[in-house]
């Protein structure tokens, strides 16, 4: 199992990203709450990864931080969850606010999420209290806030949000108006998608 790795960003575009480690370059897809902290491209981080076997694909998942992995492999444990309807709750809503929605049994913010009808909401809350509560990881990620800052810059930043809206889960008319709703003038791309995610939130 990989379990972490620590490279050179080369590419990232939402969902996204390649990790020069030692000369191996390691194709990666992360939830937007990952994007928006990671550093420009040609500098170091370091994930903390979760690797997917199936028989057409081995996937890597990357996350920033270490209790957005516990919350992802948690939800992979729900009845109906799977890796896509994880990156898109984890893109939706930071793991803090996610925290809050199950403890607060907030049907309603977690129907806002792509993919995501009222059934799969009240299981979600059903089953990842308990797991919130026996996660020391998520336990505290579930009473703290932080914030997020994006530093990254694309060519067609409006064009690559729209693709990243889709590729989380949203229609392409759909992901084409919420970007419409932004004022994208200056911005990147991870900054579009916050905005629109937020929006269709409110």
């Amino acid at each position: 199992m990989i379990g972490r790795l620590l490279g050179e960003i080369i590419e990232k575009q939402a969902p996204y990203l390649l990790l020069d480690v030692n000369g191996v370059g390691y194709e990666l897809e992360a939830p937007m709450s990952t994007f928006y902290e990671l550093p420009e491209c040609g500098q170091s981080v370091m994930l903390h990864t979760h690797l997917m076997i199936r028989d057409d694909a081995h996937t890597l998942y990357a996350f920033k931080q270490l209790r957005d992995r516990s919350m992802f492999r948690n939800l992979l444990k729900v009845n109906g969850v799977g890796a896509k309807m994880a990156l898109a709750i984890l893109s939706g809503m930071d793991t803090n606010a996610f925290a809050q929605c199950i403890h607060h049994g907030d049907v309603d913010s977690l129907v806002r999420i792509p993919g995501v009808g009222k059934k799969t909401a009240e299981r979600l809350i059903l089953d990842m209290r308990d797991r919130l509560d026996k996660d020391s990881t998520l336990q505290v990620a579930s009473n703290s806030k932080n914030g997020h800052d994006v530093t990254d810059y694309v060519a067609d930043p409006i064009a690559d949000a729209v693709s990243a809206l889709v590729s989380l889960g949203y229609k392409p008319n759909e992901a084409s108006r919420m970007v419409g709703t932004v004022d994208a003038n200056s911005q990147n791309s991870e900054d579009i998608i916050r905005q629109a995610l937020k929006t269709s939130m409110s």
